[in-house]
């Protein structure tokens, strides 16, 4: 047994906590500790999969998984009212699976190599999706902004745009979401060998199917429970400790609902498999980007006080364009190595400052 399903402790623990209405700062430390061997298992169940099925199939299966307690987080903050929340949330994944997560595990598998490769059309493709998801989501607050209304303000919780926004928004949803739909049949049916070549290498013995899909499948769910948990604390652990709602959501909200990929991406990358990490990546950007948010806004209908318009705020903006631009230009050559990560994380260093400071 690896010694990080030790932390599994802490799992019973935080919602023995959050049960017995302990010190949320305590609740927090133990749900996030709690994240932790579940996204590892989560780890190996995907890379059992992928060795079997290929890294287009097991990214997949990984990024589906590891944002579904994103979806659950934000959910419930639609519940609540906290659309902006929402949105943060949505942008900090985005822009953390592209500068955090990849820059991560080009820094960890280069640190031992002088260059690692990965299938340059398929990574290009996958990142022109997520542009192309960018220009659909941008839109909106153009459309704000051109008819004399204003952006968000970073300490809002919710902004009523008006009916034709919110008609837009459920437009612009429904295409994101058939655009999603039409890549998936893209990568896994018509152009199948360039995102699922089978070219990790076959070992015996190991996990079934079977098996690696249960794995899965408790792993997603543990790893909502222990969000759901740290999500509960948020707040008043950050108000203990002074930090705004807008940053809790593009950057604690969003590496807590992720930890899964974070995990799974960096462990792969320093195993020399990055044409699996790039693809966790850019893969769960792009799903975020064209089904995780539109999604949210089609629930935001049924669900909460009142439908949320896809209109993010000027420092959300420029975070996702300078991303996704980022996303498509290091991906261009096919190659990686530790320096490049090193710059992606440089990046996202500085927007988390920015973000601290708004």
């Amino acid at each position: 047994m690896r010694p990080v399903y030790l932390l599994g402790a802490f799992i019973p623990a935080a919602v023995a906590l959050e049960l017995a209405h302990a010190s949320a700062p305590v609740i927090f430390f133990a749900a996030a500790l709690g994240v932790i061997p579940t996204a590892a298992l989560m780890g190996q169940a995907t890379e059992e999969l992928a060795a079997k099925s290929g890294p287009g199939i097991g990214s997949l299966l990984n990024v589906t998984f590891g944002n579904a307690p994103e979806l659950i987080i934000a959910f419930f903050a639609l519940e609540k009212g906290l659309q902006e929340v929402v949105k943060a949330s949505i942008v900090g994944s985005i822009i953390g699976n592209i500068l955090l997560v990849l820059g991560a595990s080009m820094l960890v598998g280069g640190l031992k190599r002088d260059r690692q490769t990965f299938n340059r059309t398929a990574a290009s493709a996958q990142s022109s999706l997520l542009l192309l998801a960018l220009v659909a989501m941008i839109l909106p607050a153009v459309f704000q902004l051109v008819h004399g209304g204003g952006l968000p303000d970073v300490g809002d919780e919710r902004v009523d745009f008006g009916s034709d926004l919110e008609s837009l928004s459920l437009g612009v949803a429904i295409v994101l979401i058939g655009g999603y739909v039409a890549g998936l049949f893209f990568s896994l049916k018509t152009h199948r060998e360039l995102f699922n070549p089978y070219s990790e290498e076959h070992h015996e013995g190991g996990w079934s199917i079977k098996r690696s899909l249960l794995a899965l499948a408790l792993a997603g769910a543990l790893v909502g429970l222990m969000s759901e948990v740290l999500v509960g604390s948020i707040s008043e652990t950050a108000d203990e400790i002074g930090l705004s709602e807008f940053f809790i959501g593009v950057f604690v909200v969003a590496i807590v609902g992720n930890a899964a990929e974070h995990w799974v991406a960096v462990l792969v990358a320093a195993k020399d498999k990055m044409d699996l990490a790039v693809n966790i990546a850019i893969g769960s950007s792009a799903q975020i980007a064209l089904f995780v948010a539109p999604l949210l806004v089609l629930l935001s209908f049924v669900v909460g006080p009142a439908p949320m318009a896809l209109v993010f705020n000027g420092y959300e903006l420029a975070a996702m364009l300078f991303a996704v631009l980022i996303a498509n230009h290091v991906v261009q050559d096919g190659e990686s190595n530790w320096f490049e990560g090193l710059q992606l994380l440089g990046v996202y260093a500085v927007f988390g400052l920015v973000f601290f400071y708004a």
